[in-house]
């Protein structure tokens, strides 16, 4: 491999990370520029009075896929981040006092099954091996495939139509199972990469067969350690990380992108270069300048874009053992909660949420006796809902400590040493995010595979996309997925 070869990845998420990785140990000299203080992108840190917040995904449900940035380095997974497995992956919890802790024990299951509705114990068996048949196909088969052409969504397509892809996820959970609350218990995974179980394609109801399968695990440190695990294999192999590197523009001439330059007057060239930025930033503004840009640029700021969410981060003086690491708290309404998550022009009255206790798993991200927390609360971006977050959002957040102090955690603003909130006003300004949505665009079936931006562009040909806007989207696994797919393309399209 030619070692004069070079490349620049816009933005350390942990699809630019992943990509970054795949190419430098691939003999390709890679730069990897980040805006911010810290590498992470949504997987930020915050550390406050001896406490450790992760920002972002604290669910790592396929380990296979991060350690082979490792392998495929000649490097152990082990000697640069500890994974640990949560047990149970989550606890489901509703207004009425039923808790369902949803375990990868199958008796455990079904016993709980049973206790709301037996026959759906048989019916789940169904729904377990309907989303096996997905994974294999969409997952293990699909998930590190670039679509690039219309062909390669027909050749995908008797699959996808055998799977009953155009059905949406609640739909196709609601073949399977009969009790409300377990249709609930099957169907929020897609709320977890930014898709509406009642618009979302039934293809993601593989979520269930991947936790399943590899279980769902935290990094010992929480997820920034993985990222700094990620960031020292990268600089091990000889990689080049520049924080606090803003990128302004990318220079194109001939439709091929030649120099990157940041608003400190700093630039950089290479062969090629990959955006793990926002989608329709990188091409409405770092690529504003060119005919291509402004016209992607355009038409993707026309696509459905997911939900936004509300994100505290909270320290507590003392330990919370009725919690489980991950707790659901599905709100009194289920469907018509998320339609206005969605489409809602305003903040609903009410909430489901998702509370986050690392300290059940690993102690040492709080000071000792205390306990490190966030919990966040899916909202609409704010091209539907024009809220003015300065102002809602501490009376928010004072309405989701109230419901948790009477549910979940009592005496939680006693207790509490410091807390700090995220809006889909800082989704937009800290992470560039269009209308601050947090997941990038929305993952319904027209918008998937091939409808989906492509990991290399069609008009300017040494300019990649890898990270949840384009194929196969968002989620840790997704975005990992995105690198090799995206990897891939680059080395073969540098070694010709």
């Amino acid at each position: 491999m030619n070692p004069a070869k070079t490349a620049i990845v816009i933005g350390a998420g942990f699809g630019g990370l992943a990509l970054a990785i795949r190419l430098q140990a691939a003999g390709i000299h890679t730069t990897l520029l980040e805006k911010r203080d810290q590498p992470g992108g949504r997987a930020y840190v915050y550390r406050d009075q001896g406490f450790t917040f992760d920002a972002g995904p604290t669910v790592i449900t396929d380990p296979t896929a991060i350690e082979e940035l490792f392998t495929l380095s000649g490097k152990r997974m082990a000697d640069y981040v500890d994974l640990l497995p949560v047990k149970p992956f989550y606890r489901l919890c509703w207004e009425d006092g039923t808790k369902f802790d949803y375990a990868n024990d199958q008796a455990e299951l079904d016993r709980q099954i049973h206790a709301l509705n037996p026959p759906d114990v048989a019916g789940y068996q169904r729904f377990l091996a309907y989303s096996q048949a997905v994974f294999k196909e969409g997952y293990l088969k699909l998930g590190a495939v670039p679509f690039l052409s219309f062909r390669d969504m027909l050749q995908a397509g008797p699959q996808l139509a055998r799977l009953q892809a155009w059905r949406s996820v609640y739909s196709m959970v609601s073949s399977f199972i009969e009790h409300d609350q377990l249709r609930q218990a099957f169907s929020f995974h897609s709320l977890l990469v930014g898709g509406n179980p009642f618009a979302t394609s039934s293809i993601y109801t593989l979520i269930h067969a991947l936790e399943r399968e590899w279980g769902v695990w935290f990094p010992k440190g929480g997820t920034g350690a993985l990222v700094q695990g990620m960031v020292k294999l990268f600089q091990d192999l000889g990689g080049t990380l520049e924080l606090n590197a803003e990128v302004a523009g990318i220079d194109v001439e001939n439709d091929r992108a030649t120099a990157v330059h940041a608003r400190d007057g700093r630039s950089w060239r290479a062969d090629c270069l990959a955006s793990n930025a926002d989608v329709v930033h990188t091409y409405a503004d770092l690529l504003g300048k060119h005919p291509r840009g402004k016209r992607e640029g355009k038409r993707l700021k026309g696509k459905r874009f997911s939900n936004s969410l509300f994100v505290i981060h909270f320290g507590l003086k003392r330990p919370q053992p009725q919690l489980q690491h991950h707790t659901v708290c599905f709100g009194a309404r289920y469907q018509a909660l998320i339609h206005e998550i969605f489409n809602g022009a305003e903040l609903a009255s009410d909430f489901s949420l998702y509370l986050h206790a690392p300290c059940v798993t690993d102690p040492s991200l709080a000071p000792p006796g205390c306990s490190s927390h966030y919990v966040l609360s899916p909202v609409p971006h704010l091209g539907n809902a024009a809220i003015d977050w300065s102002v809602q959002g501490p009376l928010y957040r004072d309405r989701i400590f109230e419901y948790l102090e009477e549910h979940y955690i009592p005496g939680l603003r006693e207790d509490l040493v410091t807390c700090r909130i995220f809006t889909p006003d800082d989704f937009q300004t800290e992470l560039n995010a269009h209308l601050g949505s947090a997941f990038s665009l929305e993952p319904v079936l027209q918008q998937s595979a091939w409808f989906r931006p492509h990991n290399r562009d069609a008009q300017l040909n040494n300019v990649y996309l890898v990270g949840a806007g384009t194929h196969p989207g968002a989620g840790v696994p997704g975005v990992i997925g995105s690198a090799k797919a995206t990897a891939g393309l680059m080395i073969a399209d540098l070694n010709p």
